[in-house]
């Protein structure tokens, strides 16, 4: 099942600071939150796992904004 992580947890996982991400999110390096509530977001745990893992392996820039229009498309998919 997908558990959806708050931005603490996504960052202690990413091992980041606030501002590195969100330059990340920005840079379509790293899939933006999706909305929980009025004021409440976070980010499939899986969707973390696969950047990591994208992080670890060395893609290049390019390959991981591919990999996150990828991932935000599955998202759409799945509703």
């Amino acid at each position: 099942s997908r558990t959806i992580l708050r931005l603490p947890a996504v960052l202690k996982r990413r091992g980041k600071s606030r501002s590195a991400h969100y330059a990340d999110v920005k840079a379509g390096l790293f899939v933006p939150p999706v909305k929980l509530g009025l004021r409440a977001r976070g980010t499939p745990d899986d969707e973390v796992d696969t950047l990591i893992a994208a992080t670890i392996a060395d893609k290049s820039d390019d390959e991981i904004r591919a990999l996150v229009v990828k991932l935000v498309a599955a998202r759409k998919a799945a509703k």
